[in-house]
């Protein structure tokens, strides 16, 4: 019985979460106080913490930009940097902290991006934008060509949470053909949002279409899910494979 009790815990026991091959995280909310993501400078600080531990080597946090509910400029999100920043320092964590953001598609967004006003954006002129997760923008594709036509690099932050994507497989062709950056979160991979949004991340990460992953961290809840990621033994071995432009930031 004792061997049985030993051979049954070897199993159980899970490979610590190693994100060192990732290097960058490029998708999280970790600006306190700003949108739906860390609430205090110290919840920031300990979140950081353990994205540090995991072995990553820089973050670029993302807080929303969303007209009807997250009203943030450039200014707010890079003044709520230089403080984070400051706060990383000070607590002696060995990480190197940038920030651009998560911009919500409508109308309004699109007016901005035709007016030329200026967009927080990260490496190569990438920038982050998401959708609603239940019905498809009709200004989707409008938006998308916009932001190619005045020099951006768009990312559509977690394609794989979208209903309509998953249910409309000519967009998901569509999307492909143009050669859109999809960033897939981790966190959909260990099942964290649902068993059909892991499928279609997985199905995502097989088609070789998966340009960027991002933890898309708000609290720690995600980065206790996150530690689980090595029990998915054959999606883990594989994301690390990619060649993600992650680890060119």
């Amino acid at each position: 019985m004792a061997w049985l009790d030993i051979f049954k815990r070897k199993q159980e026991e899970v490979v610590p979460l190693d994100l060192r091959w990732l290097q960058t995280d490029m998708h999280s909310h970790l600006i306190p106080g700003i949108d739906d993501g860390s609430k205090s400078m110290e919840e920031s600080i300990d979140l950081i913490r353990r994205l540090a531990d995991f072995g990553l080597s820089k973050i670029i946090t993302t807080p929303h930009i969303m007209s009807e509910y997250y009203r943030n400029t450039p200014e707010i999100i890079l003044m709520g940097l230089e403080d984070l920043r400051k706060s990383v320092k000070q607590a002696g964590i060995s990480i190197e902290i940038e920030a651009a953001a998560e911009y919500y598609m409508d109308e309004i967004f699109l007016e901005k991006v035709k007016s030329g006003e200026q967009m927080l954006t990260f490496g190569d002129n990438y920038i982050l934008v998401e959708t609603g997760f239940i019905n498809k923008p009709q200004m989707l594709l409008d938006i998308i060509f916009h932001l190619e036509m005045a020099g951006y690099k768009p990312i559509l932050a977690h394609p794989e949470r979208y209903q309509y994507l998953l249910m409309d497989k000519k967009l998901q062709e569509e999307l492909f053909e143009r050669k859109l950056l999809f960033q897939v979160n981790l966190l959909s991979l260990t099942g964290f949002y649902s068993k059909q949004v892991k499928e279609f991340a997985e199905m995502l990460v097989e088609k070789g279409v998966v340009a960027l992953l991002g933890t898309d961290c708000h609290n720690a809840r995600y980065l206790d899910m996150l530690e689980s990621l090595p029990k998915h033994q054959k999606i883990y071995e594989k994301i690390q494979h990619l060649d993600l432009i992650n680890t060119r930031l």
